[in-house]
């Protein structure tokens, strides 16, 4: 059976329309400057990594040893304890947050979990779907979390074990929390049951590259981490990263008969041909090709703050971020240029791929529709 000529014209004006898309794409943290078409002829398969990728399963179609490579990539990158962690890739990084904070659960089942007012929308979810108690911490102007008010409210509860959930790198301003002050706190009230989980979705990529680097991994006192493979790694399809020390994960584990491993994640079947394009970006670039991606991408974002803020505009920006952000546009533009928006401020995200022109047309962008608005000032 063949597609009608009908539905071929529509993919192809799908494809045309998406082209036309990624040139105005500013405001979401996203890559397209890997081409993965060499790993085409995998799709051909159905490439499945259920359960443990660490152990053999009766299901061979899969990217197990590819899958572990990744892993291994990562837990270096994050100075994972030697035999002493444990990962998978996930669907997103929802799933490894999703996942942290089940291992979380399990250790600590008393616990509170505490998180900041600028986390990621679907850590509330999460921790609903978990049945886990919680409480709101506040944030600074940048989006890091309020330490002191941490501080008063872990005080208040020391009874219950602090589940922190550490933001590297916030949705709408990149702020990370620092995870070495976060241990100094809970140290100096002398709290030795704790668990803290770095949520470094898009940070995470690159975190290791910045100089000096946050206080983010499992050297700075982190027991889990999530990491977004579909944004600086530029995967086209959703997936993520998760470690975690193995401590955590041997308690959750079971042997299933029927895939003949052990099930150590949430989702079962897992997406094998999103580690192929994990593995191949990984090998291509190796870490130096990925510092020079990095520095690309500061130095776009070094130039749109600068420009932004030469036309008179607000433009503010974390210390080593990639996100820049600035006072909302009108609609039109925010709709145009996809910006990601909360309520009087936009960002856009200067990731890899972006070029200085894309900059300057957003930029003219919003300064013609100031000059159209009466009483706005450019």
């Amino acid at each position: 059976m063949a597609l009608s000529v009908a539905d071929r014209d529509r993919l192809n004006r799908h494809l045309e329309q998406l082209a036309e898309y990624r040139e105005t794409e500013l405001g979401y943290p996203v890559a397209f400057d890997i081409d993965f078409k060499p790993l085409l002829p995998y799709l051909g398969y159905s490439l499945n990594n259920v359960g443990d990728p660490f152990l053999d399963a009766h299901y061979r179609i899969n990217s197990r040893e590819f899958e572990r490579e990744v892993l291994q990539f990562f837990a270096e990158l994050s100075h994972a304890p030697k035999d002493g962690w444990w990962g998978y890739v996930t669907n997103g990084g929802t799933e490894g947050n999703l996942y942290a904070m089940y291992l979380a659960r399990e250790m600590f089942p008393n616990g509170i979990v505490y998180f900041s007012r600028d986390s990621h929308y679907s850590v509330a979810k999460n921790l609903h779907f978990l049945g886990m108690r919680n409480i709101m911490i506040r944030s600074q102007p940048n989006g890091e979390m309020d330490y002191d008010d941490l501080r008063e409210t872990v005080r208040i509860r020391r009874d219950a074990p602090p589940i922190i959930f550490a933001n590297i790198g916030t949705t709408m301003t990149e702020g990370r929390d620092d995870i070495r002050l976060i241990q100094s706190i809970l140290d100096e009230m002398a709290i030795e049951k704790r668990y803290i989980h770095s949520d470094a979705a898009l940070c995470g990529g690159y975190a290791a590259f910045l100089d000096p680097p946050p206080a983010w991994d499992f050297a700075d006192g982190a027991d889990s981490i999530a990491i977004s493979g579909h944004k600086f790694f530029a995967m086209p399809i959703p997936c993520g990263i998760v470690l975690a020390r193995k401590r955590f994960v041997d308690r959750v584990g079971q042997s299933v008969a029927y895939i003949g491993t052990r099930d150590t994640t949430i989702s079962g079947s897992r997406n094998g041909f999103t580690v192929m394009g994990l593995w191949y970006a990984i090998r291509s670039f190796g870490m130096e090709g990925m510092k020079q991606r990095l520095n690309k991408a500061m130095a776009l974002a070094d130039y749109a703050e600068e420009r932004f803020r030469e036309a008179g505009i607000d433009a503010k920006r974390n210390k080593g971020a990639l996100t820049v952000v600035f006072p909302t546009p009108v609609e039109a533009v925010c709709d145009k240029w996809q910006l990601a928006t909360a309520g009087e401020i936009s960002h856009i995200v200067c990731m890899p791929h972006l070029r200085r022109e894309q900059i300057d047309a957003l930029l003219e962008d919003i300064l013609a529709s100031e000059r159209d608005s009466p009483g706005m000032q450019p």
